[in-house]
Parts: structure tokens; C-alpha cells; sequence
């Protein structure tokens, strides 16, 4: 897969489609490589008439590493109340968003996020409106203080620590652990399909420590509302019912402080990307694309 030069980063990304039709770029969540955008989403996209960009964010993948800022002991700063120190912000990880898209030459763009990749995609908007055709914020938040938290079980899948033996199958064994405690009760995921998804990932870039600097920046990133009230192109706010991560509370909040977003809540679906799902994604994201377009 190519990289360019973004943000005097390398960012490693994928491009499908034909490059004359409009833009769609995809944002990926927590220390998720640009895999997790599965390849029947992106085809459908294609099929619904668009170029489809999906890219690893910085710190993940094959894109550019933070290694030289260390490593924070979020829990420890956490549990003594102190404030978060992160090596880079959400804005910086938006800046790379815009950064990509001047590498390939593309004026404007359809936002797309999911969970941090979310709130990067707001920032997209919020920062960067001439940039901007339209935005797809799913299963994200606003990261008011006052909305639900994470189940105890989805927390504990967000931050427990990685196993102590660290060979390639018991790490697999601790992501697909992860996965299932956040997943769709309604739509069960393939369980071969998801080993062959983390054993994927293991071997093109296994990157824990960039991971936490992620966690780092989204934690540190503060209340978006003042900034989604800005926002001025058409929204929509994807969010499934039964999401234990960030409870579908914090995605109608997102909507509710967008001016004129549409909510549409997807009964059964979680915090994840089920296949069964994947026509009814892409004619929720072109669906506010087109409208965008005319």
C-alpha cells in the first residue's frame, strides 16, 4: 500500500474507486489499523459512486510512530486526579486528516469516524469547513463529563493490560477477547474471520505503545460541544443501540449539538462493524453524502 508525506508524517493509506468521483475518507477508532474499515464497506461505497480513502492514523499501523514522546501511565495520572499530558492532540490527528487529502490533491471530502476516528472526523468539520462535504460520526461522542460511561466489562476490554506472555497467539487470543466484549449482540462476528483480522494486524504493525498515546489524546481531548456547535455541513449520527463502549446516549448528544444532524440508532448493533450491516453503513453514509452533493 503507498504512504505520502502528511503533516510531515508518513501516513500509510489505501485509495478505491475511481479518482474523479467524490471522496469519502475514513477515519478509524482507537489504535485500530485501516483494516477494520472492511473491504465490503469500502466496495459498496464504490458501488454507490465514490472514491474511498481509508488510512492508518499516526502512532498505528505503518504510518508514523511517537515513540521518542514515551509512554504515559494514564491510570496512574488518572487515579490521582492529575491532568493528562499527551504527546499529540485530536487536533493533530485532524491536521493529518487534512494533511492526507492535500498529499492527494483532493479539495474536499465526505468526513467519516468511528469512536475516536469520530471525534477526529467532528474536529475534521468543526476546523477545516472548506475541507469539508459532509460528516459521518459513528459510535462517538462528544466527551461531555456528565454522559454514561462504558459498561464495566467494556471498560475492562478498553483498559486491561496486555497479557503477560507476549507471543503472537496469546495476543490474538487477548484482542478477539476484546473485540467480543464490545460486539453486536445481534450479529454475531465470524470467529475465524476475526482471528484472521488480528493475526492481520499482529504482523503488519502490533503497536501497544502508540495505542496508549492514542488513548492519551482522546482522553486528554476534553468537551467538543462548544466546537460541535460550529459545524455547519450535513450531518448524520450513526450509533447502535446496544453499544457498551460509549453508550448511544453520548451519540445523540452529538446530534443534538450539531445543528440539523439527523440520529439514526441501529437496533442490535454494538461497537462494531458487523457484515450483515454493511449495505445498511453505506446507504447511511452516501445517503448524507448525496444530499451533500446537490
Amino acid at each position: 500500500m503507498p504512504q505520502v508525506t502528511a503533516n510531515n508524517l508518513q501516513i500509510e493509506y489505501e485509495s478505491f474507486g475511481d479518482e474523479s468521483a467524490p471522496t469519502i475518507l475514513l477515519i478509524m477508532g482507537l489504535g485500530a489499523q485501516l483494516g477494520r474499515w472492511n473491504i465490503e464497506l469500502c466496495q459498496a461505497l464504490v458501488d454507490h459512486g465514490y472514491r474511498v480513502i481509508r488510512f492508518d492514523n499516526r502512532d498505528c499501523g505503518l504510518s508514523s510512530k511517537f515513540d521518542t514522546a514515551g509512554v504515559p501511565d494514564i491510570g496512574a495520572t488518572l487515579r490521582r486526579g492529575m491532568p493528562l499530558t499527551a504527546a499529540y492532540t485530536l487536533e493533530d490527528m485532524a491536521a493529518d486528516c487534512v494533511g492526507l487529502l492535500d498529499a492527494l490533491g483532493i479539495p474536499k471530502a465526505h468526513i467519516v469516524g468511528a469512536s475516536m476516528g469520530g471525534a477526529i472526523a467532528q474536529i475534521v468539520a468543526a476546523l477545516y469547513p472548506q475541507r469539508t462535504l459532509s460528516l459521518t460520526s459513528i459510535m462517538s461522542t462528544s466527551s461531555h463529563p456528565d454522559l454514561p460511561p462504558p459498561t464495566p466489562a467494556a471498560a475492562q476490554a478498553l483498559f486491561a493490560p496486555l497479557p503477560a506472555t507476549r507471543d503472537q497467539e496469546s495476543l490474538v487470543e487477548d484482542a478477539i477477547r476484546r473485540q467480543l466484549a464490545v460486539a453486536s449482540p445481534e450479529y454475531p462476528s465470524c470467529p475465524q474471520r476475526l482471528r484472521s483480522l488480528f493475526v492481520e494486524e499482529h504482523e503488519r504493525g502490533f503497536h501497544p505503545r502508540g495505542v496508549t498515546r492514542q488513548l492519551a489524546a482522546f482522553l486528554a481531548s476534553g468537551d467538543r460541544r462548544k466546537l460541535l456547535a460550529t459545524i455547519r455541513v450535513p450531518t448524520l449520527v450513526l450509533h447502535g443501540a446496544d453499544d457498551p463502549l460509549i453508550p448511544v446516549a453520548c451519540g445523540y448528544d452529538v446530534a443534538a449539538h450539531i445543528p440539523g444532524a439527523r440520529m439514526r440508532v441501529i437496533e442490535g448493533m454494538a461497537h462494531d462493524f458487523p457484515l450483515a450491516l454493511t449495505e445498511v453503513f453505506a446507504e447511511a453514509i452516501t445517503s448524507v453524502a448525496k444530499a451533500a452533493d446537490h
